[in-house]
Formats: C-alpha cells, structure tokens, sequence
C-alpha cells in the first residue's frame, strides 16, 4: 500500500506540471502544439498528448502525457516431453500503460510511467484482469550535461537516474511498440528480462557513435524497495556501443556484468553476457541480427547445477513491404543453446504457460532450441497503431525428451 501511495503522490506531482509552468512569463501557452486536421491517423501521430510546450519559460519547457494498449491472443498445439499432445487458447490484455513526460528548468527531464492492468489469466488456473494501477514501469530524472556545461566534445551528453529499461541486444533496444514480431525471441527475453534496474546511466553521442555507461543496483523488486531499488546488495554494469556505419546500417554492441554472489538478491538471471547486433534498413525490406554469448554462473552464484556454465544463440529477423507502408512480411529465426541441460528456457507466452493434467515441459528448460516465426503486419496508422498476425514454431531439446508447439498470434498495438 505505501508503495501504491508514493507512486500516486509522484504521478499527482507530475500532473501538476503544468500549473507550475503558467507561473513562467506570458509568453504563447504552446509552440506548434497539433490540432486536429480531420484525419485521426495525422492527429495521433502529432503528439496529442502535448499539453504544454513553451522553450522560453524558465520552469517548465515541455510537458506531455504518452500511453500505450496492446491486446493479444494465442492458440498454442504441442507436444510435451512425454509426447502427450494438447491445445490451449489465451488472450490478455499484454501492456496497459500510462504515463508523463516533461522538460523543467532548461537542463532537467523527467520520465514516468506506470502500468495500468494486471492480468493473470495466462499464467494462473483462476486468473483475473484487473484494471487500475499495477506497477511502476520507468521513473527517471535525466541532466543534459551538453547544454549546461558545453563544449563537452559531444553532441550529446547526459546523466540519467532511476528505474530504467535495460537495454541488452538489438530486440530491446527496439520499443513494444515498433517490435516487428508480437514478441521479442527467447534468446533476446533470456539476457533482457524485461529488467527496470534502479541505477545511473551515462550517455552521449558523437558523430556516427553513439555509447552509453550504466551502473544498477542488482537488487530486485522486493517488500523493501517495490520500485525504486536500493543498494543494499550487489551491482551490475552494462555498457552500450552503436555505430551508425551508413543511411542503411546500423552495428552495436552491448556487455553486461552481474557482481551478485549466491545469497544475495539479484535482478539479473546470469553471471555476464556479450552481444554484437547489426540493423539493415533499405525502405522496402531490411533485416535486424544478434549475437549472443554468455555466462550463467557457477557455484558462487547459482545454486542450481544443470543452469550453470555458458549459453549462446542468434536470432536473424528479416522484412519486406508487400504494400508500401501498410502491409509488410516479418520472418524470424532464432537459436539458442548451452552447455548444461538446462541452462536456457523457452518464451512464457506460451508454451511454458500449458497447465492441463500430466503435461509436462520441463519448466521450459533445456540445452537446444529452434524457433521459426512468420507474419504478417498491417499498419493503420504507422506504428501508432497496427494489427499483427503471427505464427510461430519452437523445438526445446530437454534432459528427459523434446518438446515442441505450434503457436497462433493475433495482436492489435496503439500508443500515442
């Protein structure tokens, strides 16, 4: 409940944003803000949530709502480790979130952003879909170093601290909400985790490089620290490196390092990882690759024997438009594997998720998998708002058998 409180009392402050900003000088209230031009695909696109933006004004610069909907549903045939076939249907509200942004005082930035539904009806016998206020996803303070102190040998420069995404591999490096496939690979959620690690970043950009240097608290979410994570644990570092090599192609690399022993509460699910990610936009097809190596742990920091020791995999994700603009194919193949029996896992949705009596997936662990997938996107409003059929097929290689689905994705995403 304390938790629920604080965050209210934050998103309460943050609203009032704008109130503040009328005590600045009386100059135009917004700055280009967009009206509506009769075509809603235009409007929603413009930044409707704008409410006020005025560079002149002392105390606040800029001040903006943002939120995103995305509903699913997935059909799911397989075969589980002791070749008993089966079949299930699932649909869930995927990500309900609402949430401010603004600009204050010249230098400072603020994000935060909450999730607005829980819904537990994938994952649990008796499962519900609760709306209101569920979690915190980001909350962030940002300092431009470049405009405040210039002459800093970038063109960009800035410190960020918070609850932050944690951006490991090319797939999370993309937003939900211009993910091509419903769903990021297995291989990408392994070393992603959709982590929101409390830490400070620094980051910047120079010419065609682009880098950033993060420090986090391992810890994760827990009755002492539900969102905004302390130090009491152990730390992790990650570091960025992106080179935009031409228009077209776009090379970056991430390494990541967990310090935290056995016993101590960690966020992270592996030791350290090393990704090499390339991106290749040509307009009217591209394609986004990964390479990823890493180190589970050993002894001193997993307990479980089959999880420790190296994983590997890649993922290639190919595109083309059929109808420029409006309808595009996406394929993607992705493998990983490692040097114990278990010591990867399959994606939750939504082969892991099977429940019916004397199914058996092993948890979704194992030392191989393949997944093939294929869909179709149709954009109604570029990525603002877009329809996404899919299809995907998995093989898991376990320590008593294979196990393989056939999954069916239907998804409908909208932000703005």
């Amino acid at each position: 409940m304390k938790n629920k409180i604080e965050s209210a009392i934050v998103l309460g402050l943050a609203l009032g944003f704008p109130a503040v900003a009328a005590a600045g000088p009386k100059t135009p209230i917004a700055e280009d803000l967009a009206s509506n031009p009769g075509d809603w695909c235009e409007w929603l696109q413009s930044k409707p949530g704008t409410l006020y933006k005025n560079k002149e004004n002392p105390y606040i610069q800029e001040f903006q709502i943002e939120g995103r909907f995305q509903y699913q549903y997935g059909h799911v045939d397989g075969n589980d480790l002791n070749g008993v076939d089966y079949d299930e249907d699932y649909d869930e509200a995927r990500r309900v979130r609402l949430g401010v942004k603004a600009k204050f005082l010249q230098y400072f930035g603020l994000k935060y952003q909450v999730n607005m539904a829980l819904d537990t009806r994938p994952s649990l016998p008796n499962g519900e879909l609760d709306w209101g206020y569920f979690d915190m996803d980001e909350a962030y303070l940002t300092f431009d170093l470049a405009k405040a102190f210039g002459n800093t040998g970038f063109d960009k420069l800035s410190l960020v601290y918070g609850r932050q995404k944690f951006l490991f591999g090319t797939e999370s490096h993309t937003s939900s909400t211009k993910l091509y496939t419903i769903e990021r690979s297995a291989l990408a959620n392994k070393v992603y985790g959709s982590y929101r690690p409390t830490g400070l970043t620094l980051k910047g950009e120079r010419g065609a490089w682009q880098f950033a240097a993060s420090a986090y608290s391992s810890s994760r979410d827990g009755l002492l620290n539900k969102e905004l994570n302390g130090w009491q644990d152990s730390y992790s570092v990650l570091f960025n490196l992106a080179y935009q090599a031409s228009d077209e192609l776009l090379l970056r690399g991430d390494f990541t390092y967990n310090d935290a022993e056995r016993g101590e509460d960690t966020i992270m699910a592996y030791k350290w990882a090393l990704a090499f990610g390339a991106e290749y936009d040509a307009d009217s097809w591209g394609v986004n690759a990964d390479f990823i190596y890493g180190d589970n742990g050993d002894a001193s920091n997993i307990v479980v024997p089959d999880r420790r020791g190296n994983f590997y995999g890649f993922q290639v994700t190919p595109w083309m438009w059929l109808v420029e603009d409006k309808l595009q194919l996406v394929g993607q193949y992705q493998y990983q594997g490692s040097d114990n029996d278990a010591g990867i896992r399959i994606n939750s949705r939504y082969g892991r998720r099977l429940t019916g009596p004397g199914i058996s997936n092993a948890g979704g662990r194992g030392d191989s998998h393949h997944s093939v997938y294929a869909g179709l996107n149709y954009y109604l409003c570029g990525h603002n708002t877009k329809i996404q059929a899919g299809l995907e097929y998995q093989t898991l290689d376990a320590a008593r058998g294979d196990f393989d689905t056939l999954t069916y994705l239907l998804a409908f995403r909208m932000y703005f």
